[in-house]
């Protein structure tokens, strides 16, 4: 989510280099708005749903609580995933420019800051509610709970944990790219510390889409590596002190981030046609509508994971939606959402630091509207209406601090 550019710049130092250097590609920036709304309006669902994963939390008293909670569902089987991918794309392209020290500081800094930014200011802010609530309640069995002891118990990053796992993933390919450096004949300017950038394709040249079959398999695996982690970590397992909220879908996050790399050096999201974005599409509603009249039927929990069939049949559901959303919504915004105006470029400057600053934005909201009685969507509609230009607005004012946009 956090990367430095949304250029498709050939690799710095590569021979023979072609294809465009310093394009915008408008249409990755427009998918990064649009998937930071998603992380809004998702916050918001569950705030006014049945899954109590949030700070501040109404759970719904009426059936429409139920829609909610279906949109998170389908929202969390790709939305991260595709923030993953989006970071893996412009990975390669920072390493080549900078090499791995640079890189890492560059990584520490966007990420690293933010995050904990979040856990010592924005955190305890957010979550004061959900303290002086506990508080109350030890109070009355005569009992005190000091603020430290409430801080570390319930210590997590939050939204943040996305920065945790994409630091990891960077230093992951750090070593990665200097182990193969290291096993390559020496070249010219090339040292032990900064290795020289392999040779790559950059986007624009000959690229390569990739085939059906290789889609198939790679859905299929993905499908089959979620489930069998799903063994060990079922849906719904919390990770501590890393506050993983979502650890059963790893398998997802790391194999995207690895496409998004694959994708930047084989041209892949300018290379799909048309035809395999209507696929796309069309393999994701026709797994759907296979998948929910069987998870209408099934037991609570029987998805989970824990080696069950039926959460082979999940997670099967979960990969094909997600490679085929993907790569539609890919192709939808190359094809139809490629050009920006200043609103648009307005939103994707501020889009990750609308990701970091949201959860007070939404939780300030939640309890300014707690007095409304209304329909669990009713209320999900109106305070996802205010929260999108209130966490833009709020980025925009974050962002005019000194040096604040060097880091979001």
């Amino acid at each position: 989510m956090a990367h430095d550019t949304g250029r498709a710049a050939a690799p710095a130092g590569t021979a023979g280099s072609v294809g465009p250097v310093g394009l915008r590609l408008h249409y990755i920036d427009n998918l990064r708005i649009g998937l930071t709304a998603l992380v809004v309006l998702h916050h918001t669902a569950v705030t006014y749903g049945n899954i109590p994963a949030w700070y501040y939390t109404e759970p719904a008293k009426d059936g429409s609580g139920r829609l909610l909670d279906v949109f998170v569902v389908f929202n969390q089987a790709f939305f991260m995933g595709f923030f993953f991918m989006i970071a893996g794309y412009f990975t390669p392209a920072s390493y080549d420019r900078k090499g791995s020290r640079r890189f890492l500081r560059d990584r520490l800094k966007r990420l690293g800051i933010p995050l904990l930014a979040f856990l010592l200011l924005i955190r305890p802010l957010t979550d004061l509610g959900g303290y002086l609530h506990l508080r109350s309640v030890f109070a009355a069995r005569g009992d005190a709970l000091p603020y430290w002891l409430y801080y570390l118990a319930s210590w997590d990053a939050g939204p943040l944990w996305f920065a945790e796992v994409l630091l990891l993933f960077a230093l992951l390919y750090v070593l990665v790219r200097r182990r193969r450096a290291h096993r390559l004949p020496a070249t010219p300017g090339g040292t032990a510390d900064e290795p020289t950038p392999i040779r790559t394709q950059p986007p624009g040249s000959t690229a390569t889409a990739p085939k059906p079959r290789a889609i198939v398999l790679f859905t299929a695996a993905l499908a089959l590596a979620t489930y069998l982690w799903r063994i060990l970590v079922p849906s719904g397992t919390y990770v501590p002190f890393l506050g993983l909220p979502s650890s059963a879908y790893l398998m997802q996050y790391a194999s995207f981030f690895v496409l998004g790399v694959l994708a930047y050096r084989r041209g892949w999201p300018q290379s799909l046609s048309r035809r395999t974005g209507y696929l796309g599409f069309a393999a994701a509603t026709a797994a759907t509508l296979a998948y929910l009249p069987f998870v209408a039927v099934v037991k609570a929990g029987a998805t989970d994971g824990y080696g069950t069939w039926q959460s082979l049949v999940a997670a099967a559901w979960e990969s094909t939606f997600a490679v085929g959303i993907v790569i539609g919504l890919t192709v939808l915004f190359r094809e139809r959402l490629n050009r920006q105006g200043r609103t648009a470029a307005f939103l994707a400057r501020h889009a990750f630091a609308v990701y970091v600053l949201h959860a007070p934005v939404l939780v300030a909201l939640g309890h300014a509207f707690h007095w409304l009685h209304a329909p669990a969507v009713a209320k999900f509609a109106l305070v996802a209406a205010l929260a999108l230009p209130a966490c833009w607005a709020v980025a925009y004012v974050v962002r005019r601090l000194p040096r604040a946009d060097r880091v979001l």
